[in-house]
C-alpha cells in the first residue's frame, strides 16, 4: 500500500496561479499510474490528471487540459499539478490517487490521500 499526503491547497483569486504537492511513501512500480482526482460539495470524485510514473505518460481531464500540469520527481518521490489561470468551478478537495493503470475512473485508484482543499475565489 503507498501512503500519500497532500499539501499546497489554499484560498485563491480567479486567474491565479497554484502548485499542489504529493509526498508518496511505500513502493510505486515504475508502470504505475498517479494522479489527481477532485470532489466539490454535492458532486462525484472528478478525474484530474494522470502520469505514468517512470514513462511519464500524461493524461488530462478536458476541463483542466491546458490550465493544468501533472509532474513529478522520483528521487523525490513526490507527484505535483501546477495549476495555473484557475476558475471558481475548480474550487473542490485534490486528491493524491494511484493506480496500477491509467483510467478515468475513481474506482480503480487504490490508494488515495486524505485531501487538500482549493477555493478559487471570483
Amino acid at each position: 500500500q503507498v501512503q500519500l499526503v497532500e499539501s499546497g491547497g489554499g484560498l485563491v483569486q480567479a486567474g491565479d496561479s497554484l502548485r499542489l504537492s504529493c509526498t508518496t511513501s511505500g513502493r510505486i512500480s515504475d508502470n504505475d499510474v498517479a494522479g489527481w482526482f477532485r470532489q466539490a460539495p454535492g458532486e462525484e470524485r472528478e478525474f484530474v490528471a494522470a502520469i505514468r510514473w517512470s514513462a511519464g505518460t500524461t493524461a488530462y481531464a478536458d476541463s483542466v487540459k491546458g490550465r493544468f500540469a501533472i509532474s513529478k520527481d522520483n528521487p523525490k518521490k513526490t507527484l505535483y499539478v501546477h495549476m495555473r489561470t484557475l476558475k471558481p468551478e475548480d474550487t473542490a478537495t485534490y486528491y493524491c490517487v494511484t493506480a496500477n493503470a491509467f483510467s478515468t475512473q475513481a474506482t480503480e485508484y487504490n490508494s488515495w490521500g486524505q485531501g487538500t482543499q482549493v477555493t478559487v475565489a471570483s
